[in-house]
């Protein structure tokens, strides 16, 4: 054998030693390199940082565990196997169900592989056997932090679909009741209830939607209604269930709490969403009164719905006068019945800009006052006099008589749905 590779023998079972050393001296610190880690965590973590003395002394098993299957891999010179990190699906199941985010989670395993690899370098030394050591450990280090971080993941994401998938079963069931005008009796659908903040005696709204993009990916109506049970519009949590294509949402109302405004905030939320690439039709309710009148707000909801245009928004009936709610459900026979010269002039006065009906109802709105009238049309009170004598020359109807101003008004309401609806 030649003084060459005798030599390179030599460095080689100098190197194996060095590793060995390293091994036995991180073993024989475990507890110490185990505690860093977790006090790394706490530091570094917003999720880590208020854990209970239970939830830490856990937390502290689970690195142990790890660091006792990367040494025995590594004193053994061989890969991570499943068997040797079975501990980790009860583990991140356990961290699933305490609602920690997955970004924590998987922080906490580079955390853990930081601390551990510093341990390393720390035991290692500054010679130059070390310093290959530490090399020949890096490598093996970073796949044995890739299995095991990546299996972390899957049993984590498994256990949350199932967690979500069986939530999504829950609101169902608890919607099902609901719009049968019932409370649950069973006891999780009762506290799923209570979290939403739906009690038998609650004054609700009932929200329906459909997403108006015939190219919007098919989960978009899974995006919309998350974008809705998140979007906090009221106190509770939003109760809100896909059904097929149809998003529906329970609003619950406090006490003394003003519908107008709630539907505002749906208002803001679908304009939102329209700008993020989510158009939604959505038709709102009336208030119901108590669980045993939601079955009728529910068809209010989707009477609503009907009446939103193909541009979408937001039709909400506590916002209706009884009046445009009327005008707004008329069908083609309320608008054969206007009397066809109204109807010739209505087509004529919307190509011109509508000056004479918006005349029309500025005077109603005015309650006949034809110079408050004037005075919001900013014109003079002879102009806004001519224009209603144009009107009763075109219309044969007088604005200032109730019975001809009612009829204008109605063919006015009837012409602005067929105009919404083309």
């Amino acid at each position: 054998m030649s003084g060459a590779v005798v030599e390179h023998v030599g460095v080689q079972e100098e190197v194996r030693a060095e590793r060995q050393r390293i091994l036995v001296a991180l073993d024989d610190g475990l507890d110490e390199v185990t505690a860093r880690a977790v006090a790394a965590m706490r530091a570094e973590i917003p999720g880590y940082e208020g854990l209970s003395r239970r939830a830490l002394d856990d937390v502290a098993e689970q690195v142990r565990s790890h660091y006792r299957a990367k040494l025995a891999a590594l004193f053994e010179d061989r890969l991570l196997t499943l068997q040797d990190i079975a501990f980790v699906r009860s583990a991140a199941t356990r961290r699933a169900r305490a609602g920690f985010a997955l970004e924590d989670y998987l922080n906490a395993f580079r955390v853990g592989h930081q601390v551990f690899w510093e341990a390393i370098v720390e035991c290692a030394g500054d010679t130059p056997a070390g310093h290959h050591s530490e090399l020949k450990l890096d490598a093996r280090l970073i796949r044995h932090f890739d299995f095991a971080s990546t299996h972390a993941a899957h049993a984590y994401v498994e256990f949350q679909q199932y967690m979500v998938a069986d939530a999504d079963r829950e609101r169902r069931d608890l919607l099902e009741h609901l719009l049968a005008g019932e409370m649950p009796t069973r006891v999780p659908l009762l506290a799923a209830a209570q979290a939403h903040g739906i009690a038998a005696e609650a004054r609700m709204l009932v929200a329906a939607a459909v997403t108006l993009d015939a190219e919007a990916p098919a989960d978009a109506p899974h995006v919309g209604s998350a974008a809705i049970a998140c979007a906090g519009l009221h106190d509770a949590k939003t109760l809100v269930v896909v059904r097929q294509t149809e998003i529906v949402a329970v609003l619950v109302l406090a006490a003394d709490a003003d519908p107008s405004a709630l539907c505002d905030r749906v208002d803001a939320l679908q304009d939102r969403l329209r700008h993020e690439g989510i158009a939604l039709a959505m038709g709102v309710s009336t208030v119901a009164a108590g669980v045993g009148d939601l079955p009728r707000a529910y068809e209010e909801a989707h009477a609503a719905l009907a009446g939103v245009g193909g541009g979408g928004g937001v039709a909400a009936l506590t916002r209706l006068s009884p009046f445009d709610y009327l005008t707004r459900r008329a069908d083609d026979t309320a608008w054969r019945l206007v009397n066809p010269r109204l109807r010739a002039f209505l087509d004529e006065d919307r190509k011109r800009g509508r000056v004479l009906t918006d005349t029309i109802r500025t005077v109603a709105a005015a309650d006949l006052n034809l110079r408050v009238a004037a005075e919001r049309l900013q014109v003079h009170p002879n102009t806004a006099q001519y224009r209603l004598r144009r009107v009763e020359e075109r219309t044969g109807c007088n604005p200032r008589r109730i019975a001809d101003l009612l009829d204008l008004l109605v063919a006015i309401a009837l012409d602005d749905e067929r105009a919404a609806g083309a």
